[in-house]
């Protein structure tokens, strides 16, 4: 299976446990993988053809813009589901960055794998 992948997709949202961060926007950034089969792509060379990043970087920032996650956990198994469900993709990796999160710690976040089985 090829991937396709979007890096550091940065995206303001409400996310975190304390009360001070529920008062305000906060950068998060995605990574995206996911798994699709880019021959017919490649050989019509048309985006009617490919799956369109374009269009799945634009409903994350949408989708993800208007969420207010209190775990980074919680963010990144909802972009999961979203993708899946909603580009039929087999498989997608998608991890999630907090900056700033941790003194000390240029950023925390998580990584996930999820398949059409989790979400049937």
């Amino acid at each position: 299976m090829d991937r396709i992948f979007l890096r550091d997709l940065k995206i303001e949202t409400v996310i975190g446990i304390f009360e001070w961060e529920r008062r305000i926007r906060q950068t998060v950034s995605l990574d995206v993988e996911l798994a699709t089969d880019v021959r017919r792509a490649a050989r019509d060379d048309s985006i009617d053809s490919a799956l369109n990043y374009k269009r799945i970087a634009k409903r994350l920032i949408a989708f993800v813009a208007e969420t207010k996650f209190q775990l980074v956990e919680s963010l990144a198994e909802a972009v999961a589901k979203l993708i899946i469900t909603e580009f039929s993709v087999p498989w997608v990796r998608v991890s999630v960055a907090k900056p700033g999160a941790i003194e000390g710690s240029r950023e925390v976040g998580i990584t996930i794998e999820r398949t059409t089985a989790d979400y049937g």
